[in-house]
């Protein structure tokens, strides 16, 4: 038997191929077909022009097929610092921009030019469970950092958690998979404190298009020193349903660029052409087209928050974006209740320990729905199915 590398052989199974694994040997009947809310990723291909986009580029630009800069292509750089730079209040350039093989990359490439085995990241718990694992396969420790009220984050909280090992601080606002949309403060303080120790900011901003509020969510651009600081991932997956071309960004001083540039050649090569541009297409040509996808997230949102309002004993910690993060009054533990849900209710969704340390007894409590791929009709379901539900 080949050996296995111990940081790989501990690192958790993929929380949501495990999910998935539920449905085998479930029959769904045709008046209660399976609802699924256990991932985020928009399930529908693009929308038709920006795919005639892809196709014509497929068709007609040789280059489109060839290998390409490591950083991402220079025109879809460009485009993403004149916009950031627009929509932030600050200054980025062109060379402060690399483009990955989405966000997950994103975080990966960024992290590999921050911390070694033995150092540790400060993450706030319920984490994202990718970021997790990718620190575990390379022998870094999460650090867990429990939210707060309305699963925010604290800053001073965090800074006592600091070491001598702690390399970085990783926020994601809107939050995966709590939903919680931090406010500027929040993110401010956190960014003082990060410049204050000397470490990095990794903010994760997948879901920043979806983002309940109006004008910037924060203003650490607009400060001139934000680089060596601030480190800012994307992705292109959820605002234009590229989940399969596979585009992030990540924003950060050209020093660190540069190190990214060598985990990127040797992982990748380069990012998809395609992709890439698909993702400017999108950039330039359906800010209308987001703000109505945009719109509609908001009102399945609302729907949501009324929809659990309804039912008694279960509380809505936190809901944004793609994603709901609540409580259930029941006995049995969430990984358990998540199984029984499948086969009782035809409810497929994530199990709270899937997002906090193991034995952190508040997971057992909790579940994550990912409600942006069901419509109004579908939640009022969904709500009305979990209070008929008797374990």
């Amino acid at each position: 038997m080949l050996p296995l590398s111990p940081q790989i052989a501990a690192t958790e199974a993929p929380p949501v191929m495990e999910a998935r694994r539920w449905l085998e040997g479930v029959t769904f009947p045709p008046e209660r077909p399976l609802i699924n809310v256990s991932q985020a990723a928009p399930m529908e291909p693009p929308p038709e022009p920006l795919r005639r986009a892809l196709a014509e580029a497929a068709l007609n630009d040789p280059a489109a097929h060839l290998y390409g800069p490591v950083l991402g292509l220079p025109a879809l750089r460009e485009e993403i610092a004149a916009q950031w730079s627009l929509a932030y209040g600050g200054t980025i350039a062109a060379a402060e921009v690399a483009i990955t093989q989405g966000c997950n990359q994103a975080f990966c490439a960024a992290m590999t030019t921050l911390a070694s085995t033995g150092d540790e990241v400060i993450l706030p718990t319920p984490w994202y469970f990718n970021h997790k694992m990718w620190l575990d396969m390379q022998g870094i420790r999460a650090v867990p950092l429990p939210a707060g009220a309305e699963l925010f984050p604290d800053a001073e909280a965090a800074e006592a958690l600091i070491g001598p090992r702690t390399r970085a601080i990783v926020l994601v606002t809107p939050n995966n998979p709590g939903g919680a949309e931090y406010p500027a403060a929040t993110v401010r303080a956190f960014y003082d404190l990060a410049k204050r120790h000397g470490l990095a900011l990794l903010l994760d901003e997948t879901y920043r298009d979806f983002d309940g509020r109006e004008g910037a969510p924060h203003d650490l651009f607009a400060d001139p020193d934000w680089r060596g600081t601030l480190i800012h991932l994307y992705s292109f997956s959820k605002a234009y349903r590229l989940t399969g071309h596979r585009v992030g960004a990540i924003v950060a001083d050209r020093r660190q660029l540069a190190e990214v540039e060598k985990f990127l050649d040797t992982v990748a090569i380069c990012p998809g052409q395609l992709g890439q541009i698909g993702a400017l297409w999108g950039m330039r040509n359906l800010a209308q087209w987001v703000a109505g996808e945009r719109a509609e997230i908001l009102d399945r949102r609302a729907a949501l928050d009324a929809g659990f309002a309804a039912l008694p004993d279960w509380q809505v910690l936190g809901s944004g974006a793609f994603f709901a993060y609540v409580r259930h009054p029941h006995a049995l533990s969430s990984p358990e209740l998540a199984k029984r849900l499948v086969r009782d209710a035809g409810i497929l969704l994530l199990p709270g320990t899937m997002f906090r340390p193991e034995g952190d007894p508040d997971g057992a409590r909790e579940l994550r729905i990912a409600f942006a791929n069901i419509g109004a009709d579908g939640i009022a379901e969904m709500c009305r199915r979990l209070a008929a539900f008797n374990p």
